[in-house]
């Protein structure tokens, strides 16, 4: 049987379209991998400094809830109690209602903060 005839030029399907010598196709503009390799580190930087950002806030959330919830209910009771708060010892007070208190407004600031930090990496809705 025959060959089918082609009729197009080697050169047409080359990455740089038309004919060309190999010298004309390596330009020294950047390529897509290039550009895209970049694109990537800078990325990576972003989520790394987010990721950072977003860690220190959960760490010190987390040490102050610690503190008023197992320093003030616990371990500074004795102390408290020396104070009151609505005609119950403050150590109580804490260990009963303060830390879940505490809890909650550390739940709102934790959610107004993340907004401006994916707000300043650009990760908001």
């Amino acid at each position: 049987m025959s060959e089918p005839i082609s009729t197009a030029d080697p050169g047409d399907f080359d990455a740089g379209g038309g004919s060309s010598t190999d010298g004309d196709r390596h330009s020294t503009a950047p390529s897509a991998s290039t550009n895209a390799t970049e694109a990537s580190e800078e990325t990576s930087q972003a989520e790394g400094a987010y990721w950072r950002e977003n860690i220190r806030l959960l760490v010190s959330l987390m040490t102050v809830w610690f503190v008023v919830s197992f320093g003030c209910g616990i371990l500074f009771r004795d102390f408290l109690d020396q104070f009151s708060l609505g005609g119950y010892p403050l150590g109580f007070w804490f260990a009963q209602q303060g830390s879940i208190y505490v809890f909650i407004a550390l739940i709102v600031f934790y959610v107004v903060r993340m907004k401006q930090i994916e707000r300043k990496y650009d990760l908001d809705d």
